[in-house]
């Protein structure tokens, strides 16, 4: 067993008790980064000289008993949407190629006051519009399952960094499911919290009703570790909430006994794969094993979760990305003839196809006319889809749903059929149009190899039941990682100098 093996929190636990050193674990990431990039491609920007500097500097943090958290020293990814102070922050679209942030996101300088070692940005849907990762302007990430798939998205470049071995967790951010989509594609766990609570502060918007950062890692404990490290109230989100049970570690039992548990029968009928279908309900077998009580029962709506998270998400999209027009930050169009010339083409140039879709949608359903017709439709829809989850968690403490209609399609699949793409996040969704928490949890492969991830759907702020009935369930299995993961780790060993340390070869069992 390698360094590359460990979960984040056993990494950390290894760097407190001295077994492993901070700058050696940070080594062995790069290392694999270098072994993996020229096929995975999930990093945008990796600043190796700064990773170092920081690892040292955690070291002797650690050394003087200024660091003691679960993470400290322990290095991580950050997906291209959050700003990073000094280091280039793109959101994988040509029209933020060269902007370096003066600020950091709040989540990050979370993570950073726990000793964190951010190694960079990984690579994303432009602006998060898209569910593939292929919409990025610097490439498509592959999927390390089958490098011929895609690994979801947008948040694809952090769930493939995780699965791959090049870091032991990463940040992601998700509007529609552009955590709990890719994790599943990937094999990895991902969660996206209660609405407010991670502050968006810094984080780039696309739907500013509907983000939510979240973490991506190799299972339950490190998810709820990451997210009680970036849970805060920010004075600077004006949609930040005050918590007092952010202590999400405390909920990690395999004590699920009478935990109520709802299938909706309207997200296992039509449309959904048949081996999809089938690992879900294994796995609910095993909840049900362990003594939580499970039901079918019908959420109704779901129908018209996709036209209304569409509008609304557009909509704000049209809104947000109106500050980009090339004056004050941003990619500025060379040769332009007058104002309204130089936003035109600075626009144009700067944005990609997926990103004009939404802008324009965005605009239609706000314009003078179509605005009642639209937009106020999708945001009673929305209500609406918010009460009928509001019934369902009067009866159940917890949804069990999949996180996707199938399992990963290959690279341009989406890409020629962006209605496919849309339909894909029909079971995520809803969860961010009520501001409900999501976890997924790996729960199998299909006959392609393919992961295969179920959802956990709980009320707000109820992220302790899924944090329960996930870490009951992964105690059932062991992590796998892809096959290229350890191939890779391979390469990179043999790449170390000869006059390495040994330490750096060690198993570490």
């Amino acid at each position: 067993m390698s360094i590359l093996d460990f979960t984040a929190t056993e990494l950390g636990k290894k760097i407190q008790a001295g077994e492993i050193g901070v700058e050696e674990a940070a080594a062995a990431a790069l290392l694999q980064i270098k072994a993996a990039e020229p096929k995975v491609h999930a990093f945008v920007t990796v600043d190796e000289e700064r990773a170092m500097a920081r690892a040292r500097q955690v070291q002797e943090q650690i050394r003087k008993g200024q660091l003691s958290g679960p993470l400290a020293g322990v290095p991580a990814a950050i997906k291209d949407n959050m700003c990073t102070k000094g280091m280039r922050t793109t959101c994988s679209s040509r029209m933020l190629s060269d902007f370096v942030p003066t600020y950091t996101a709040e989540a990050v300088s979370n993570l950073e006051k726990a000793g964190a070692v951010i190694l960079g940005k990984t690579n994303m849907d432009e602006f998060a519009m898209g569910s593939s990762t292929e919409t990025s302007a610097f490439g498509d990430t592959k999927n390390p399952w089958n490098l011929e798939h895609v690994p979801g998205g947008s948040s694809g470049g952090s769930c493939a960094a995780v699965a791959v071995n090049e870091c032991f967790y990463a940040l992601g951010s998700d509007t529609g499911g552009s955590i709990r989509q890719p994790s599943s594609f990937c094999g990895v766990t991902g969660i996206k919290p209660t609405y407010g609570t991670v502050s968006r502060y810094g984080l780039i918007a696309y739907g500013s009703s509907l983000d939510q950062i979240g973490p991506v890692a190799k299972d339950v404990s490190d998810c709820a570790a990451i997210l009680e490290t970036i849970a805060s109230y920010d004075p600077k989100d004006s949609t930040s909430v005050k918590r007092t049970d952010t202590d999400f570690t405390s909920a990690l039992t395999e004590d699920i006994k009478g935990l109520r548990i709802g299938l909706p029968d309207d997200y296992f009928g039509e449309g959904l794969d048949s081996q999809v279908r089938e690992k879900i309900f294994a796995a609910v077998d095993v909840l049900r094993e362990k003594g939580a009580i499970v039901e079918e029962f019908h959420l109704s709506l779901a129908e018209y979760a996709i036209p209304a998270y569409y509008v609304i998400a557009s909509a704000e999209a049209s809104s947000n990305l109106a500050r980009f027009d090339g004056v004050k930050y941003g990619y500025r169009a060379k040769e332009y003839d007058g104002l309204h010339s130089m936003y035109k083409k600075s626009r144009s140039e700067g944005f990609g196809p997926e990103v004009k879709r939404r802008i324009m949608l965005g605009s239609f359903v706000l314009s003078s006319g179509y605005y009642d017709a639209y937009y106020l439709k999708a945001l009673r829809t929305k209500a609406l889809i918010k009460e009928a989850f509001n019934r369902a968690f009067e009866a159940y403490d917890i949804i069990v749903a999949p996180a996707s209609p199938a399992t990963a399609p290959k690279l341009g699949q989406w890409l020629c059929d962006p209605i496919q793409m849309y339909l894909g996040d029909i079971y995520t969704i809803s969860v961010n149009l009520a501001g409900l928490p999501g976890l997924t949890v790996p729960c199998g492969t299909d006959g392609k190899g393919l992961p295969i991830g179920m959802q956990l759907i709980g009320d707000c702020f109820q992220e302790k039941k899924l944090f329960r009935a996930g870490f009951a369930f992964e105690k059932s299995r062991c992590y796998q990682s892809p096959a290229l993961a350890k191939e890779l780790e391979q390469e990179s060993l043999a790449a170390l100098p000869m006059g390495e340390p040994e330490n750096k070869k060690k198993d570490f069992r």
